[in-house]
């Protein structure tokens, strides 16, 4: 009675409502920081799935142009990916291998399909073919055609062919080795880490809230472009800075979304292509574990 003659039971009701919408606002929030997170994820992983579309695609394309061109279809006896101790152990299997004939092991390091040397289409004929498909990669053979390899190097050397009594199979091609700084870049988030050999030392990495894909067209298209490039470009700017902090290293390994790479590639040693998502650090180490994982191939 005493709120009725007050005015404070219509307020009471008032505030009541407050509290609903309020409450009904943040379930709605929430909702929608869901279904953003949702849909980065279904983005990403559209592409990543699209990259392996294309890699097919290119892959069965080139067994069309051979079939239709009467080539003989050859075909890698074995392909596998290692890393780590399991790569190390290959590694130091291939090096022990010695002859006392100074031409009877043969390496190469054909850095694109299109550069495949004379000396490896002579060795390996028909199979040359096959390095094309899994440049770059360093190339291992002996003179009675009793081994054909290749293996991906993680970080390439200068394109080379020669005959020696070993393989020529330096660590630095394929493992981490040394001090260096190793990073992941996206538009939307950045990790770097410093490294001596296989061992994190140090780790910085922060996210950018970028505007997702706006659906609608005209000025307002327009307007939310610009403002999700700024965004990026901000981000890219925080990324610059940090990357120029980095000190007391031999080398800088960049890898990331080839749409932001080249804004970063001065500040690098190597570049690549990493599709690592998720948070800074997971991110980081999905990317660190792809880059050194060498792909081999029996020839």
């Amino acid at each position: 009675m005493i709120d009725e003659l007050l005015g404070r039971a219509e307020l009471k009701e008032r505030i009541a409502e407050l509290e609903e919408e309020k409450r009904h606002l943040e379930r709605r929030a929430e909702a929608e920081a869901e279904r953003r997170a949702d849909a980065v994820a279904d983005r990403q992983q559209a592409e990543e799935r699209v990259n392996r579309l294309e890699d097919r695609i290119v892959e069965l394309e080139d067994r069309i142009e051979r079939a239709e061109s009467g080539e003989v279809d050859v075909e890698f006896r074995r392909v596998s990916d290692l890393r780590g101790g399991r790569l190390r152990d290959v590694l130091g299997r291939l090096r022990s291998i010695r002859s006392d004939d100074p031409e009877a092991l043969f390496t190469a390091c054909v850095v694109d399909e299109d550069a495949v040397p004379g000396s490896v289409a002579d060795l390996l004929g028909d199979r040359s073919r096959l390095v094309r498909r899994a440049a770059p990669t360093v190339v291992l053979a002996d003179e009675l055609g009793i081994l054909s390899a290749a293996i991906s190097p993680a970080l390439p050397p200068e394109p080379f062919d020669g005959w020696d009594d070993r393989f020529r199979l330096p660590a630095e091609w394929f493992l981490p080795t040394g001090r260096f700084a190793f990073a992941l870049v996206r538009s939307d988030t950045f990790a770097l880490g410093v490294y001596e050999g296989d061992e994190r030392v140090s780790f910085e990495g922060f996210t950018t809230d970028v505007k997702e894909a706006h659906s609608k067209g005209g000025f307002s298209q327009g307007r939310f472009e610009r403002r999700r490039d700024g965004q990026i470009a901000d981000h890219l700017g925080d990324v610059r800075d940090a990357l120029e902090a980095v000190e007391d290293v031999e080398r800088t390994i960049i890898v990331g979304e080839r749409s932001v790479l080249g804004e970063v590639r001065s500040h690098a040693d190597h570049t690549d292509v990493s599709d690592a998502t998720g948070s800074p650090e997971a991110a980081l180490s999905d990317a660190f574990r792809d880059f050194w994982t060498a792909r081999i191939h029996a020839i």
